[in-house]
């Protein structure tokens, strides 16, 4: 039986990446990748902290060797498609707790006659007493960023409340990048406790 020139051609490049060893990935590669994965993370989670997280996770993966480069991409293409997996595992992580008509997941449709979709996703003004928490909340969690030490503090006056870049913030702080990262990281930990 003859063989297609894309299964003869995908064969051989199969073969040709099977004797590949995976290569260790250096800081020096991922920091340039940082910038654009951030980026791509926030436009699909619309939350720009926990797109920090998810790439700072995919860094980590790669510096801790639980995800290997065997070349057969582009490293920032390789890098992109962890950063997807994290993010479809995050929603499917979430998709049990969070639903957009605020019903369960197995719950049946409760549209009555004549409502539509639409109208279970207005957003409704807050009522005080929502309001008066969200203000308490942010409070306790200003208070928690004070009472951070000096070092956490100011990567995350700098870079998360005023969204100053990440050059801009180690010119700053007169400190390296992955210095800021792993500052921001121990920060964003330390306020989740």
């Amino acid at each position: 039986m003859p063989t297609s020139p894309a299964t003869a051609a995908r064969r051989t490049l199969q073969a040709a990446y099977a004797g590949t060893p995976p290569r260790a990935v250096g800081w020096d590669e991922l920091a340039p990748q940082r910038d654009y994965l951030v980026g791509y993370a926030r436009r699909r989670l619309l939350d720009p902290a926990l797109a920090e997280d998810l790439v700072h996770d995919v860094f980590e993966a790669v510096v801790t060797g639980r995800a290997s480069f065997e070349g057969r991409s582009a490293l920032r293409s390789w890098l992109v498609a962890i950063l997807k997996h994290k993010i479809v595992d995050l929603i499917r992580q979430r998709s049990g707790h969070d639903s957009l008509d605020g019903h369960g997941p197995g719950d049946a449709d409760h549209h009555g006659e004549g409502s539509s979709p639409a109208h279970t996703l207005a957003c409704p003004q807050a009522r005080p007493d929502e309001v008066a928490e969200q203000r308490q909340r942010l409070a306790q969690t200003m208070a928690r960023i004070r009472a951070l030490p000096e070092t956490l503090r100011r990567v995350v006056e700098l870079r998360l409340l005023r969204d100053e870049s990440t050059a801009d913030v180690c010119r700053h702080l007169a400190i390296s990048e992955q210095n800021l990262f792993v500052r921001l990281h121990r920060a964003r930990r330390a306020l989740a406790c």
